[in-house]
Order: structure tokens, then sequence, then C-alpha cells
């Protein structure tokens, strides 16, 4: 999709710098998806200790390796 916007160049070079991009769509493309992450990573944050009834979610984890394998 195309638009048109008016983006700062110094700001868009940073951003492109930053994230390594090799273009301006995709230094755009990482941010707009970095803020999509964080914003839904703020939701969740928002949930923490809201329902005071859980229960705790047992963990599995792998036993530890021996050195010899």
């Amino acid at each position: 999709m195309k638009k048109t916007m008016n983006i700062d160049e110094k700001l868009l070079e940073s951003a492109r710098d930053a994230c390594g991009a090799s273009s301006d769509t995709e230094a755009v493309r990482l941010g707009l998806e970095a803020l999509v992450r964080h914003a839904a990573y703020q939701r969740l944050r928002a949930l923490r200790g809201s329902e005071p009834h859980a229960k705790d979610v047992p963990r599995r984890r792998e036993a530890p390796r021996s050195k010899g394998r």
C-alpha cells in the first residue's frame, strides 16, 4: 500500500541506522511492528495481578544434560 507521509529526514535516518534497515520502507515497517509489539506487551502487563484467585501454573523444566553427551 502506498502512503504519502511527511517524516523528518534526520529522524528517519536515525531510525534506519538504529534498526539496520536497508531502506526507508523497511525502517518504517520495523518501527510499526515494534510499536504493535509494545502495545500488546502493555495490554498484557495491565492484566498482571488482575485475577487474585488464579492458581499458579506449574512449569516444566528439562533435566540438565550431563557434560558427557
